[in-house]
């Protein structure tokens, strides 16, 4: 693996960057870029810690680092602040699309909460028409420049919160005009998504696709519940699934483990985990494990057959794409092409599509590796 002067990353003489990828885990309200958020403040009048780009990336990463996933969401009190507004929400939308589609992403789901985004006086709804008509500006523009993206919403609600319902109600609302799916958010440590059944009820009457956050701040009984309260089709990181393996021996590369029976559900169900490796770090989720990259249990979980993908979670928080992520575990585990092909082809799988157009994205990505 090498870095060209420009920040390339180059595998096999490939470079990462223009391989076909699959976004699955990225939070609108944690992707805005440093100088819209100045811009979109000042024009509110907001205060801000820096008023340069570069030294307010540099506030967030130092924010964000902290071991603590409550600390790290404390970041995210400014980032909403400046998308209170249709023309906030439209610009953060449409950036995102076009920063994803500049990282070599084919398909990407948006996840965000619109009860936080209703303190200048907008409804839920025009919150989701907002962000929508900036998905699809987005998409326009990536059209232009000779990128092909297609971008669909995860409606989110806020886990410490009552509204679960009514966001469940918004979400299977808004199906064909941007919503694919479900998700809850928020502190997930004291918070589990048994607190919201009804709406898991609502949406698995509705046949609303779900993927749960859980496995990240909290252990296996957060994940349980997902899977049995949220009936979740996906696990939003699920890291700490490792938890319920138990290494017997280890020897070099040969590793024995036994299964705990969740952990063999989720493995042999193919559920698949939103892994995002810097993130995991930041907010203390790999903490069993160790503090680099390289304790990480996302080989391990590799190498046992789970279905993992590799996500940013939030790019802002931790001064990351796609491209650095995938660069990151290659560093760490020498992956080469053919894993990174396997990353990809598990996140289509697991994309909240028909089943035609997941297969579509699975040959786009072959094509796209063998090229």
């Amino acid at each position: 693996m090498s870095i060209d002067a420009n920040g390339d990353v180059t595998l096999q003489g490939v470079s990462l960057r223009s391989l076909p990828k699959v976004s699955l885990h990225d939070h609108l309200d944690g992707a805005l870029r440093p100088a819209t958020i100045i811009e979109l403040a000042d024009a509110i009048g907001l205060d801000i810690p820096e008023s340069d780009p570069r030294a307010l990336g540099r506030w967030f990463a130092k924010q964000s680092d902290s071991g603590s996933l409550v600390e790290y969401l404390k970041t995210f009190d400014l980032t909403t602040a400046v998308m209170q507004t249709k023309e906030g929400l439209t610009r953060v939308a449409r950036e995102f699309v076009q920063d994803l589609a500049a990282d070599g992403v084919i398909y990407g789901e948006v996840r965000w909460a619109p009860e936080q985004h209703l303190a200048r006086g907008l409804t839920l709804e025009q919150t989701v028409e907002a962000v929508q008509q900036g998905i699809e500006e987005g998409e326009d523009a990536a059209d232009r420049d000779g990128r092909s993206i297609r971008v669909g919403q995860l409606i989110t609600a806020m886990r410490h919160t009552d509204r679960a319902l009514e966001i469940a109600e918004l979400a299977v609302d808004f199906r064909g005009r941007g919503a694919v799916g479900f998700d809850i958010a928020g502190p997930e440590d004291g918070f589990p998504p048994s607190n919201h059944r009804a709406a898991f009820d609502y949406l698995a009457e509705n046949f609303f696709p779900v993927t749960v956050h859980a496995g990240e701040a909290a252990g296996p009984a957060s994940i349980r519940s997902a899977l049995l309260d949220g009936r979740a089709l996906r696990l939003g990181h699920g890291v700490r699934i490792a938890e319920d393996l138990q290494v017997i021996t280890q020897e070099g590369d040969e590793v024995q483990v036994q299964f705990g029976d969740l952990a063999r559900w989720v493995r042999d169900r193919e559920i698949p985990l939103e892994l995002s490796p810097s993130s995991n770090l930041q907010t203390g989720a790999i903490a069993a494990w160790g503090n680099t990259m390289v304790d990480h249990p996302f080989d391990l979980l590799y190498q046992l057959g789970f279905a993992v993908t590799v996500n940013v979670d939030n790019r802002t928080m931790s001064a990351t794409s796609l491209t650095r992520e995938l660069a990151l575990l290659v560093e760490a585990f020498e992956y080469d092409l053919d894993d990174l092909e396997t990353f990809q082809f598990n996140a289509a799988a697991a994309a909240f599509l028909p089943v035609e157009e997941r297969e579509e994205l699975v040959e786009m990505i072959a094509e796209g590796f063998d090229a």
